[in-house]
């Protein structure tokens, strides 16, 4: 918009200055300004093959022409070609510009000789001698510090095909223009904008040279064009920063010297932060790595995880283990959970690493693993219900209580991963962002958190002497806690149907009556004093196993709430362009913090009243499935996965990043602002 108002400005003062000008001397000399010449390399050339023609440009001096992008002010050359039948024309291809930075406004531009250059294409079959007249109208801008002036000129060549003969003369000449062109390099690049800052990475040699590096964006709109660039080196890489307007798939030119860049395209994703900024990266893995251990720890509570804590707690409240005995428990339990924390980690960087936009909790974006959730959560509520009792595998039991220990930690691990939304947003999104051993610290600060108490009850002893006596209660209360694991499984079986359907969440359902009898069968042999058998544990494997087999994710679209639209960048550009306020949620059936905020802030009458009278556009990115394109948009926000909740108030450059708790209250207020 600034070019265009500058552009307009500029013709009208034109306009009206025309007397004055036809009345007095040019004071800034007789046009043209730009001077151009359509050369040949060869004007014989050969029927069937190429010829490479230049714009030989020179600015007038203190005049300048423009760039592809010309910035934020001026447009590009206008090429009309009238060419003999069968011939055609390419795009041109510029050299590398320069920058020239006037009341604010950027602009690319060419302040000495330049080249562009077109290339040919003769048909074949064309007689020796057969003339090929090329001929072109270009339209341009010329500018100078002061003004603009629109010109044009009509070029001509005249070829004959023949035996495409090069002189030495003019070969030097296209040599010295070709060197001036940007080189493609062969390697893709990688951007993300987070809270207005582009950053760009492009893979580059560390040992080869680098000398006013620059970023040229050919992709409009896509980054502050007027705003300074940040150029750092990390290892084979250099790290460009500026301001950012929107993570799109970006392509430009990046320059390593004078008269000499790479042409650069980058896919929108995750840029590691760079070696050289290690202060900074040690303080983001500090605070990202506490909250980390603050976000496992409250992950105790959750429905999922509190059954699992209290049965070892209740292990301990038994007394019968020693001081030793107790802290091997507690250190066995912690490694189990931060190793499954960790692998699920490693897991996320290496996908990421490969290209793919997976986040926390992707391995729940297929129906396989929710069913293998669901028998496993049926499994341990039937055994905190009492129906049997977990039998211990010998490589198990020849480590003693540690093997038991980890075992648990690992499953208390993997079943929390649904529940970490409210506590863990930040803090992932930030482990994504970092260097992979910093990430995978935020990631074991995750699981340490979450044994935190565990590891607390078996170091010190007072807060052991502090659980209730060993009773009749106890058997009870572990049979109580069997209802919030019935819960966990009802939600895994929903989550499921909406996945695979109503056939998917059927197989699950008669999945899970199959364990179901399986177990009970085993619990009985194991009240006649008999072991849990090996038929049973085949049997527990073939029914999860086939299950497992047969399961498939559903064809159907995902349902969208009254008064919603389905999420997509150029919807939300649409209604951006309209003026109107966008609230944009990000959700998942297997996420609870979704669910909950869903039925509890979002789908009630208040938020829906209030959204209608301010005229907001709900917008839904359903990522049940893992959509990739989603994943990078969410990505953009320093989110490692959902919730993520957007309000982009009218006019507003970057969206309101909301809490990832909400009420009715707080989306109210947004319309209120």
């Amino acid at each position: 918009m600034r070019g265009l108002y500058c552009l307009i400005v500029t013709l009208l003062v034109g306009l009206f200055a025309a007397p004055a000008w036809a009345q007095a001397p040019d004071p800034y000399g007789a046009g043209p300004h730009l001077t151009i010449a359509l050369v040949a390399e060869s004007d014989k050339p050969v029927a069937g093959s190429e010829v490479t023609l230049a714009l030989d440009t020179r600015p007038q001096a203190g005049w300048h022409g423009y760039w592809l992008n010309p910035g934020d002010a001026g447009f590009p050359a206008k090429l009309d070609w009238s060419l003999p039948s069968g011939v055609t024309a390419s795009d041109p291809r510029y050299p590398v510009p320069g920058t020239l930075l006037i009341a604010g406004l950027m602009n690319y531009v060419f302040e000495k000789p330049y080249a562009p250059l077109v290339t040919l294409k003769i048909p074949a079959g064309l007689a020796a001698g057969s003339k090929l007249p090329i001929r072109l109208k270009t339209a341009y801008l010329v500018c100078s510090a002061e003004v603009c002036v629109p010109e044009t000129a009509v070029l001509a060549v005249d070829l004959v095909v023949g035996d495409g003969a090069v002189t030495p003369e003019v070969r030097a000449r296209f040599d010295a223009w070709r060197r001036a062109i940007p080189k493609p390099l062969d390697a893709k690049a990688t951007w993300q904008v987070a809270n207005g800052i582009a950053t760009i990475a492009v893979p580059y040699p560390a040992s080869a040279p680098l000398k006013d590096a620059y970023f040229f964006p050919l992709t409009l709109n896509a980054i502050d064009y007027a705003a300074p660039q940040k150029v750092t080196r990390d290892g084979d890489r250099v790290i460009l920063s500026t301001k950012g307007k929107a993570a799109i798939p970006l392509t430009g030119v990046l320059r390593i010297g004078e008269g000499q860049g790479l042409i650069v395209t980058a896919d929108p994703g995750v840029v590691a932060v760079a070696a050289g900024e290690s202060g900074g990266v040690l303080i983001a893995a500090l605070l990202a790595f506490g909250g980390a251990v603050l976000g496992g720890l409250l992950l105790n509570i959750m429905p999922c995880v509190f059954p699992i804590l209290s049965l070892k707690a209740l292990s301990l409240a038994r007394g019968h283990l020693d001081e030793r005995a107790a802290r091997r428990e507690a250190l066995g339990y912690t490694a189990g959970v931060v190793a499954v924390c960790v692998a699920l980690g490693g897991a996320i960087l290496a996908l990421r690493a490969g290209g793919s936009a997976v986040g926390w909790a992707f391995q729940l974006q297929d129906p396989r693993m929710i069913l293998l959730l669901l028998l496993l959560t049926v499994a341990i509520a039937l055994n905190l219900g009492g129906l049997f009792e977990l039998p211990t595998p010998a490589f198990v039991g020849n480590a003693g209580g540690i093997g038991g220990a980890f075992a648990t930690g690992a499953l208390a691990a993997f079943i929390a991963t649904p529940c970490t939304g409210p506590f863990m947003g930040v803090a992932l999104g930030a482990a994504l962002i970092l260097p992979w051993p910093a990430a995978l610290a935020v990631f074991a600060g995750l699981g340490l958190g979450l044994a935190l108490p565990f590891l607390a009850l078996g170091f010190v002893p007072a807060l052991r002497k502090r659980l209730p006596r060993p009773g009749a209660w106890m058997e009870i209360f572990r049979h109580v806690l069997s209802v919030p694991m019935w819960l966990t499984a009802i939600a895994l079986a929903w989550v499921l149907g909406r996945q695979a359907g109503i056939n998917g969440m059927t197989l699950g359902l008669i999945a899970a009556l199959a364990i179901a009898l399986v177990l009970w069968v085993a619990g009985r042999r194991q009240a006649r004093g008999l072991g849990f058998g090996i038929v049973a544990t085949l049997a527990l494997l073939a029914v999860a196993g086939g299950s497992i087999a047969f399961v498939e994710r559903s064809g159907a679209a995902p349902v969208q709430a009254a008064g919603t639209e389905a999420f997509s960048e150029k919807r939300l550009a649409a209604l951006r362009a309209e003026g109107r306020p966008v609230f944009a949620y990000f959700t998942a059936d297997w996420c609870l913090t979704c669910k909950v905020n869903e039925a509890a802030a979002i789908d009630v009458a208040s938020t829906r009243d209030a959204f209608a009278s301010g005229k907001v556009a709900v917008l839904v990115g359903d990522w049940t499935d893992g959509d990739p394109v989603l994943g990078r948009f969410i990505e953009q926000h320093n989110r490692a996965g959902v919730p993520l909740y957007l309000y982009y108030a009218p006019g507003a450059v970057e969206p309101q990043v909301l809490p990832q708790v909400l009420t009715p209250g707080l989306l109210s207020a947004l319309v209120k602002k």
